[in-house]
């Protein structure tokens, strides 16, 4: 069965709840998650070359003369109906606000439609979402952790991150995120852009990659001469990911919300002997058509779902911790798991243990 007809529940709960007659999605990650296709030409706009609506009866796409064979026959199901308007004559939100029912909602600026994000639709994950995830996941860590065995100390950190992107490009993965840093710059920043310093003594590398729409996350750590603080730090973080895991499935399955995670996180950091250092980056949340479906904070009334994947990323002074987690009630399923040494981690405050990525020597 196609994505498609598991999403139509959602949509007529929410043009019930909102009183709609149609809602709209060019943003890609939505209008991934509709139709299973793939609106992008610039990645650097916010919204695709195309919409997908959805008026209670069935999905309608529509997008200029230039795209609609080429979406017709290579991205979307044969039950989605394709419009088009002459590029020259006018702007996709023209297109959609005139063949629209109304009232209607938009995730993109549509004059007269209410505004919708799409998030609250895309959570949790179905069956057929988890299937591809499950693939995406072990294609990353795989290009991620064969970077790492391939550098060496003098590789630069855009060498290794070029190396990255190439190989999940040829896996039809797109990468937004990827951050390389060596040991001259990871123990002074957390957002490690790649610049043309040696990575020397141990690297940290990090994605967010995407593929149909999809959004995973890891990390890995891999050391030549490393510091001798670097196994404590990176043990820290992990255990601040098991804590931020086990909160999550407890949290979820009581139906809470964001904030009583990260009530946990604080607490794991304090008991490591490092109060405060969630201060300096920020902790990661729910992952899935989006690299965070939400971030948690202090506050955050985000609900919990299960089963949703979840990428907490925790960071302690030169050392982190990263994977994307498939979090269920009955348990967890680490989606971005490959071929790499671990370490048996406790959960801070809580009497579970987990298998997480220790540092590469080589």
């Amino acid at each position: 069965m196609h994505p498609l007809a598991s999403r139509i529940e959602r949509l007529d709960s929410l043009l019930a709840a909102e009183s709609l007659s149609a809602v709209w999605f060019a943003r890609p990650n939505s209008f991934a998650w509709l139709t299973g296709g793939n609106n992008v030409v610039d990645r650097t706009a916010d919204a695709g070359v195309a919409a997908a609506g959805y008026d209670g009866e069935q999905v309608t796409v529509i997008t200029n003369n230039i795209e609609q064979n080429r979406l017709q026959e290579e991205e979307l199901p044969e039950s989605v109906t394709v419009e088009s308007f002459d590029w020259y004559e006018g702007t996709l939100s023209e297109a959609v606000k005139a063949t629209s029912q109304t009232p209607a909602a938009a995730d993109f600026d549509v004059t007269g439609f209410e505004d919708i994000s799409g998030s609250e639709l895309r959570q949790p994950l179905l069956d057929a979402d988890i299937d591809q995830y499950r693939a995406l996941g072990e294609t990353v860590a795989e290009a991620v952790e064969s970077v790492c065995r391939s550098v060496t100390p003098e590789t630069t950190e855009r060498e290794a991150a070029a190396r990255l992107r190439g190989k999940l490009a040829a896996h039809g993965i797109e990468t937004p995120v990827a951050l390389v840093g060596g040991s001259e710059r990871a123990p002074e920043y957390r957002h490690l852009t790649p610049t043309e310093t040696p990575l020397d003594r141990y690297a940290i590398v990090s994605v967010t990659t995407q593929r149909d729409g999809l959004f995973a996350s890891c990390t890995r750590t891999v050391a030549f001469d490393p510091p001798e603080w670097l196994e404590e730090r990176h043990r820290a973080a992990t255990r601040v990911e098991a804590s931020a895991l086990v909160a999550t499935r407890a949290v979820g399955k009581e139906g809470g919300q964001a904030a009583s995670i990260f009530e946990q996180i604080q607490d794991a950091y304090e008991s490591l002997s490092w109060s405060g250092e969630w201060r300096n980056h920020h902790q990661g949340g729910a992952a899935g058509f989006a690299g965070r479906e939400w971030i948690a904070t202090p506050d955050s009334e985000a609900p919990v779902h299960l089963p949703m994947a979840y990428a907490w990323n925790p960071t302690v002074e030169g050392a982190k911790s990263e994977d994307t987690v498939l979090v269920t009630e009955s348990g967890y399923e680490t989606l971005t798991e490959g071929d790499w040494p671990t370490e048996t981690v406790e959960a801070v405050g809580f009497d579970e243990q987990f298998e997480r990525p220790a540092i590469l020597h080589r």
